[in-house]
């Protein structure tokens, strides 16, 4: 049985029994291979739906028999979240390993890659992440060049901590953005930002030789007249969407800086007042229209709000009111 699908925005399937269609499909999406079956008396069953979201390529992937892989070198960052089973690995010139459900395994971009056994048993959700991406992340992040390749630990702990509040992130976005009902990953509007949280989540969580500089204060203050600007261009298009990263950029200052200025000159994180900018309009518009020619709905995704029951608890606690009453109020 084999079944590969396309359809524009929707995910990659693959359900196949055949070695070397198994192999294309794993070249086109993630890496060029060499695949061994380790039990040829068994059948082999791939299981295979991915999706790219931006930087980041994420694949719910299992093969059903006992496999070794050969990858060479990646190109990427790439962590492997283990739903079941067991991985045993092994990067360039480090020791072998072992990934099972509490840890899950971080490769490299360089180091020729070879996963010794895929058992039978295992599925995980394969996370590619290109790497310059990442490490410009870090790199607006510390306010300074980095580094090249980050050299990230190689076991992300899936138990408790960073490492588990990151997975589960993973394992939401998955479900999301693989399921037969396709949810809000592919929202012009929560895109982008999802995909600068699964980046700077990853350098939070994982061990390297910069996170310790993460927690650590910033530089200076930026000029008020920086936080001023950043002020204005979250007035101006507050429906569109926008991250730390474009409006540090916008700016001239680092995301550090940025945050630090709006902490200190308006006492609120640049996400928290760009929320209430919102909140604002929709409460502005929702005074003035007509009940029966406009909802809730309508009004909370024009001014970026995707989830509507977030939307009404915000509003609620900013206005005392429910969006539906102060819409109801202007009949």
């Amino acid at each position: 049985m084999s079944g590969y699908d396309v359809d524009g925005a929707c995910p990659v399937t693959l359900h196949s029994s055949d070695l070397d269609e198994t192999r294309v499909v794993l070249a086109e999406h993630f890496y060029s291979n060499f695949v061994d079956m380790l039990e040829p008396s068994e059948d082999l069953d791939t299981q295979l739906r991915v999706t790219n979201l931006g930087p980041v390529t994420i694949g719910d992937v299992r093969f059903g028999t006992d496999l070794k892989l050969r990858l060479h070198e990646l190109g990427a960052y790439h962590v492997d979240v283990i739903l079941s089973g067991r991985l045993e690995w092994q990067q360039g010139r480090d020791e072998p390993r072992v990934a099972t459900e509490t840890s899950g395994a971080v490769f490299q971009p360089v180091g020729d890659t070879v996963l010794h056994r895929w058992t039978g048993d295992c599925r995980l959700l394969a996370v590619k992440i290109d790497r310059a991406a990442l490490e410009m992340q870090l790199s607006r992040m510390l306010d300074t060049p980095v580094g090249s390749p980050i050299l990230l630990g190689r076991r992300l702990d899936q138990s408790h901590g960073p490492g588990r509040t990151w997975t589960n992130m993973v394992r939401t976005l998955a479900s999301d953005a693989l399921g037969e009902n396709r949810g809000l990953t592919q929202n012009p509007l929560l895109a982008e930002p999802l995909q600068e949280v699964l980046l700077r989540g990853l350098l939070l969580a994982s061990d390297h030789p910069y996170r310790d500089r993460l927690a650590t204060p910033g530089r200076p203050y930026p000029a008020a007249r920086a936080i001023r600007q950043a002020i204005d261009l979250l007035h101006s298009h507050p429906e569109q969407p926008i991250t730390i990263a474009k409006l540090a950029d916008s700016t001239g200052v680092s995301e550090r800086a940025l945050q630090a200025g709006f902490q200190r000159y308006v006492g609120l994180s640049p996400t928290t007042y760009l929320r209430q900018v919102r909140l604002d309009r929709a409460h502005d518009e929702l005074r003035q229209a007509e009940p029966g020619r406009t909802t809730v709905a309508d009004v909370a995704h024009r001014w970026g709000f995707a989830h509507l029951g977030r939307f009404a608890g915000s509003y609620r606690d900013r206005f005392g009111v429910t969006p539906s009453q102060t819409l109801n109020a202007s009949a």
